[in-house]
């Protein structure tokens, strides 16, 4: 009898949307059914089953016991954020193209995906993608060669899988970064371990070193880095020592070093929650995506792959132009706009065309007019807002927009403001979704209200994660 809170070892046969591999187990009334998240198929694991339903149980994984004929070991320490980092790329995005197009079909109702289905776009680079990265430091350390815990610990890397009190010390390059800030990342916790400063206890809500926070710059080739303290302790912190070792080691690589001290007992490293003092260099690093240049601050949301964005973009703008169709004196608006990329895209290829970017993170928008200034594009007006409320204020934009672009958030969209992106009347949609699952739902809604799929495409921008984003093209 399966219980809630047991331990069991399975054998994953297959792969369901969202990273669930699938175990079935023989029951008196039949198989069961368990998921097991950020498995593969082949793998033997040890799971603890967390929901337990009628039909089939969802489980956490705790260890991958024996690897599946498909992976491959690589050279990489493998981390909880990246469990596919053994599999083959290639093999990868068949099964995330092969379970991706299901959710459609069970979740949209659409039966004919396969002929809907544009194509799958590959990250184009698949290690050491990533722009940002946020490492953790704890006293209790989950040693990976003894697979037990250390107390009184000086840990520094990811936290150990299903745990939030306990850390990973990164060793060796994790294969989605930067790898030659990974690699120094362990001289940099011996070095800081000499302070004689403790690491944070999280379970006690106590000790000095926090978190470390890295933005790369790949058209700089700079990394922008904040250290994250408690003030327990603040006045035997020598912050000028660790700015000169940092420059020593890393030499002209750091284009900025920020020093933030948060005493907020959530275990987040956001800067709005404590003060920030600039050590040496500049707040920002400069990135580029389609020939545009953008200014990022450590708390702006850029693409994480921004390589991989720029394929993302370029597809969606194609959508926008499906059929040679011309713009000119007309109306797009981009909604859940972020730093406002997308818009300013559409510049390239347009003219005489208005676009409105709406987003309700008021320091995006910042962010968005500051880009813009810099690239010299007029032709966008950005707005922080509320989108449901942005609707509601500007009813004039009603039956005057001709495309629409939708950029929500993982939750995907409210279905009240999805019924007011709606009434707007525009002939079409182009929703880029970084989660196909709440894009699905929403098809079914845009549908009902007079809308047609006609094209589907994938975007791998998280290759070794579960993670895939979908654009799809919607006509009235």
């Amino acid at each position: 009898m399966i219980k809630r809170g047991q331990i069991i070892e399975l054998d994953i046969e297959d792969l369901a949307f969202g990273g669930k591999g699938i175990a079935r187990i023989n029951t008196e009334n039949g198989a069961y059914v368990l998921f097991v998240q950020n498995t593969f198929p082949g793998q033997r694991v040890r799971a603890q089953i967390k929901k337990k339903r009628k039909k089939h149980a969802e489980c956490s994984l705790i260890k991958v016991l024996k690897r599946s004929p498909q992976e491959e070991l690589s050279s990489y320490q493998e981390i909880s954020g990246a469990p596919y980092i053994h599999v083959p790329p290639k093999i990868q995005e068949e099964q995330k193209q092969k379970v991706t197009l299901e959710v459609y079909r069970r979740l949209a109702g659409l039966q004919n995906i396969d002929e809907l289905f544009d194509e799958f776009i590959p990250s184009p680079e698949h290690y050491h993608y990533r722009n940002k990265m946020e490492y953790s430091f704890s006293c209790i350390e989950h040693d990976l060669e003894t697979d037990e815990d250390i107390d009184d610990a000086f840990a520094l890397g990811f936290k150990h899988r299903g745990t939030w009190w306990k850390v990973e010390s990164l060793n060796k390059a994790s294969g989605l970064f930067d790898e030659k800030w990974e690699v120094f990342l362990k001289e940099f916790r011996l070095f800081l371990e000499k302070t004689g400063l403790p690491a944070w206890h999280p379970p006690r809500k106590e000790g000095f070193f926090r978190h470390i926070v890295v933005r790369k710059s790949f058209y700089e080739d700079k990394l922008l880095i904040n250290l994250v303290t408690s003030s327990q302790g603040i006045s035997d912190f020598n912050l000028q020592k660790v700015a000169d070792f940092l420059k020593e080691k890393m030499g002209d690589r750091i284009a900025g070093f920020q020093h933030t001290i948060n005493d907020n007992v959530a275990d987040r490293a956001k800067i709005e929650n404590g003060d920030c003092t600039l050590a040496f260099g500049k707040d920002h690093v400069t990135e580029e995506l389609n020939g545009l240049l953008f200014e990022i601050s450590m708390e702006s949301f850029f693409q994480t792959n921004p390589k991989s964005a720029e394929r993302l973009y370029n597809k969606a703008l194609d959508y926008v132009f499906e059929g040679n169709r011309s713009l000119e004196g007309k109306v797009v608006m981009d909604l859940f706009c972020g730093t406002g990329t997308i818009g300013q895209l559409l510049t390239q290829r347009t003219e005489d065309t208005k676009i409105i970017g709406v987003d309700i993170v008021e320091d995006a928008i910042k962010d968005a007019k500051r880009n813009a200034e810099r690239n010299n594009i007029d032709g966008v007006e950005f707005y922080a807002a509320d989108v449901g409320k942005f609707l509601k204020a500007y009813p004039d934009y009603a039956g005057k927009i001709d495309t629409i672009v939708l950029d929500p958030p993982r939750a995907g969209i409210a279905p009240k403001t999805l019924l007011k992106v709606i009434q707007l009347g525009a002939e079409r949609i182009v929703y880029i979704s970084c989660n196909p699952s709440t894009q699905a739902r929403d098809i079914k809604t845009l549908e009902e209200y007079g809308y047609q799929t006609k094209k589907v495409s994938l975007v791998d921008q998280f290759p070794h994660t579960s993670h895939i984003e979908a654009i799809a093209l919607f006509e009235k």
